[in-house]
């Protein structure tokens, strides 16, 4: 037998794809091309991204997600319904329920017990919003936020729920809305990833949750969209010095030596995950330089520092991460997803909501007003909320008030957006009298996404990555563009 046609017929299957891929890996090399100005994008001031996005003029250029990790409870904090006090103590009427689905902690919602109101609401600013009294600071700013009262989910359960809300599918695996936007917008820097991801949880709190690492994965994209995640402490980059005796100059020849031997296995095999290492290292080498003055507060004036609250200094902090996604954003990140979890309130709607609201409220009003008065807000958008909502009636027993308890309720919940082309002053949508169902202008998940990534100059229908022989989007098959809270 020819020696090359036995050559053929023993190359196994992984060397055959492998070798196969080699357009993939020509593909990934362009964005570090790109940094030598070859290959580049031709628009100024952009690093990566598809070269036909965004697909019409954005109206935001970042995204600042302000994730409440548990679902606070709308019917507390922005949701008013004056029926719910007056039914207080008496059974969930049977026709607001029916035969939808709650989590197992219900089950069947049928003899619950309504449950009032914990804080008394009231109305602000010249839109008249209505903001309960535990959100005192978000209140003050209620004229420059739209809220959405009629959001809806079809997951029960935290992490589904998240994941939903995140790759807009319930099971792990896709995309998530960061990715998504580094994929198709690149980033406005390259010494700072495009992507960017921070976590806290209340001290204390009995009810955190789970941060699982793909709520900022990158699915079935390239690795280099996932987001970076930016540990709460003083040292937010593992890693980021040199060992001792090694110089940066010594780092730059090392990193120079290890991208030669890369490429020339991706030459070889054509992986894209080959790419993204070379990248990876790439940036590492450069947030030596940027993440120290990212981190250093100096610069931060009194006043500022004073209007994010007493925490604002702590990393690991809320407050803290909330001033760090305004200063990533500065520094040309396109997407901050700060995430706060321990709004999970079974059983301490009257304890630890007050200290959730403590550690949240603040902060979050300082950033759409520290946005606000730098002129970052127009082109910033800010979103405020969680995965699904929670229940109108209690979870407990009523008559011990201090273990007062709501379960997850997907069917109506309340999230507030800010900045970004968005009305401000505004509430779109409604629910029913007690806050049950989403029954004027109800907006899905995603519909959500769909908005969010319009303001961003992308029309979610022709973002897309082509996977296991399907087209896959953020979106799925759904999503409508919610137009009545655009300006």
């Amino acid at each position: 037998m020819n020696p090359l046609h036995e050559q053929n017929l023993l190359t196994n299957r992984r060397e055959f794809f492998g070798r196969s891929a080699c357009g993939l890996g020509t593909v990934a090399l362009a964005s570090l091309l790109a940094r030598d100005g070859l290959g580049a994008d031709e628009r100024p001031g952009r690093f990566g991204g598809l070269p036909d996005a965004p697909h019409f003029a954005p109206r935001a250029k970042h995204l600042i997600y302000l994730f409440q990790n548990g679902a606070p409870t709308h019917v507390d904090l922005y949701d008013y319904k004056p029926r719910l006090k007056q039914m207080h103590g008496q059974p969930v009427p049977e026709e607001y329920f029916g035969s939808k689905r709650f989590s197992t902690m219900t089950g069947n919602p049928k003899g619950k017990l309504m449950l009032s109101e914990v804080e008394p609401f009231r109305q602000h600013g010249q839109s008249g919003a209505w903001v309960s009294n535990f959100l005192p600071h978000i209140a003050s700013v209620a004229d420059d936020l739209c809220f959405v009262k009629s959001l809806h989910t079809e997951a029960v359960n935290h992490a589904p729920a998240i994941t939903f809300f995140m790759t807009g599918a319930q099971i792990p695996g896709r995309p998530t809305l960061g990715a998504w936007l580094s994929y198709g917008l690149g980033c406005e820097t390259d010494q700072l990833p495009s992507f960017a991801v921070m976590t806290s949880v209340s001290k204390g709190t009995s009810c955190g949750q789970i941060f699982y690492d793909f709520y900022w994965g990158a699915g079935f994209l390239p690795s280099k969209f996932q987001g970076v995640k930016l540990r709460g402490s003083s040292e937010p980059v593992l890693y980021l010095n040199n060992p001792d005796g090694m110089s940066r100059e010594m780092r730059r020849g090392l990193l120079d030596d290890i991208a030669r031997l890369n490429e020339l296995k991706l030459q070889e095999f054509g992986d894209p995950e080959i790419a993204t290492r070379i990248a990876q290292y790439e940036m590492a080498y450069k947030m030596q330089a940027s993440v120290p003055e990212l981190t250093d507060f100096s610069n931060e004036t009194a006043a500022t520092l004073e209007m994010y609250g007493p925490d604002a200094k702590q990393p690991g902090t809320f407050a803290y991460n909330c001033l760090m996604a305004r200063r990533l954003i500065e520094r040309g990140v396109r997407c901050v997803q700060v995430m706060h979890a321990g709004w999970d309130q079974h059983n301490s709607v009257t304890t630890e909501l007050y200290n959730q609201c403590r550690d949240t409220d603040q902060p979050s009003a300082a950033l759409v007003r520290d946005l606000k008065q730098r002129g970052l807000l127009d082109d910033t958008l800010v979103i405020w909320g969680g995965e699904f909502g929670r229940t109108p009636f209690i979870q407990g027993d009523i008559n011990n008030r201090p273990r007062w308890g709501r379960d997850h309720h997907p069917y109506a919940f309340t999230s507030w957006l800010a900045g970004g082309g968005v009305k401000p002053g505004i509430s779109y949508g409604e629910s029913d009298d007690l806050g049950m169902n989403a029954v004027k202008d109800p907006v899905h998940v995603h519909d959500f996404q769909a908005t969010l990534l319009h303001q961003m100059g992308i029309n979610h229908e022709k973002l897309t990555f082509k996977f296991q022989g399907r087209y896959f989007r953020l979106t799925d098959v759904h999503g409508r563009v919610v137009h009545e809270i655009l300006g």
